[in-house]
Parts: structure tokens; sequence; C-alpha cells
């Protein structure tokens, strides 16, 4: 599959082929919804908790006797049908996190990656890069890029200057290639990508 090469004017330099066996794979929507479901539980941190009877404070001794008072019999005071009592099976602390095997998450990447290529909503630069840190300038660029919707900026490493350019821009997330995933890639209409960027996910994902 071959699409445009473009330059941060909105210029096209050239033609720069994509691996079919990445962006032009079969679609597969349960594996997809499958990888969204695990990234979405992993990024939960499972940290509830409530309290039950025998943690709250109080309630050591019964506040009544048994018989004689014509009141229902209590043994405490933080029962749980008491204000201020312990909760009946109450969250608790648990981790949420689910496994998945290698080859189905790169599938999925793989599948998530092929929808954009179809919708044609990658876009290949020749390079992206700023001099200095302006919010303006990047939203410029993606003005002549034609990015008129949200956009998921993928760049190869670490740059300080274009990390901070799109951190303020609402609708722009910037990712490093290694940490491509599946739910920003659903999440994000574009794809913006640099050849650099572009040649490290067809190396991870090949």
């Amino acid at each position: 599959m071959q699409v445009s090469l473009i330059n941060m004017a909105g210029e096209t330099v050239g033609q720069v082929e994509l691996a079919d066996a990445i962006f032009a794979a079969p679609v597969n929507k349960p594996l997809m919804h499958q990888a969204m479901v695990r990234q979405l539980a992993n990024a939960r941190l499972g940290t509830h908790k409530t309290k039950g009877r025998s943690e709250v404070a109080g309630g050591g001794r019964k506040p009544w006797r048994q018989k004689g008072t014509g009141r229902a019999r209590q043994g405490s005071i933080r029962a749980a049908q008491w204000r201020g009592g312990g909760i009946i099976f109450g969250p608790t602390p648990r981790s949420y996190t689910q496994q998945m095997p290698r080859k189905m998450r790169r599938a999925a990447l793989c599948s998530a990656l092929s929808v954009k290529a179809a919708e044609n909503k990658i876009v290949v630069l020749d390079q992206l890069t700023m001099a200095v840190p302006k919010t303006r300038e990047m939203a410029l660029a993606l003005e002549r890029l034609a990015v008129d919707s949200s956009a998921l900026i993928v760049m190869p490493g670490e740059d300080w200057a274009v990390e901070r350019s799109a951190n303020n821009l609402p609708d722009v997330k910037l990712l490093r290639a290694h940490y491509l995933n599946v739910r920003d890639l659903l999440v994000y209409d574009y794809l913006v990508i640099p050849q650099a960027a572009l040649a490290l996910i067809e190396e991870i994902l090949a």
C-alpha cells in the first residue's frame, strides 16, 4: 500500500510504502475489543476499600439485653443495619490485570492500523521537528496537514520541543512508537507519523 509522503508545510514530497502485513491486515473487531478491554482493565488501580463490621471503630458491647426490652435483639451497634456500621460484601483491594498473548496484542494493533489506513486517516511525514516548543506552530502544522479533528502523533523517540508543543492542544496526543496501543488508535481520528517512527513500528510488528 502506497501513501503520500508529506512535509510540515503540507506539500507532497514523495511516496512511501506501507507494509501490507501491518496496514492491510484482516480487521478483527472482537480482537480489538478484547485488547481495548484489557488495556482499560490494566489501568485500574484496584485500591478501593470499605470496612467490615470487624474493622469499624466501636460496637464492642451488646447495646441492650437480649430479652425484655420490646426491641429487636442486637449484638453490636456496628452491625451492617446500623448507621456507621460495617459494609457487607464491600469492595476490597484487588488486581484487575488481564493477560493477553503477544501475538494477539500485535494482531489487534495491526487490525487498528489497518482500519486507519482503510479510512485514509494516516498522515506520513518526512520528519517532524521543532526548534523550540511552540503550541501555535504545532497547531498550524496540523492545519497544513489537513488534520481537522483529533490526532495521535507517534514519535520514534524523545523530542522535548515537539512533546511540549503538542501537550497543550486539547485533541492531540503525542506518543512514542514503543507505546503504540489499540485504545489510542481507536480514540483519535488521525494518525500522524514521521517516517522514522513508521520504520520503527514496522520493525516492532514485523
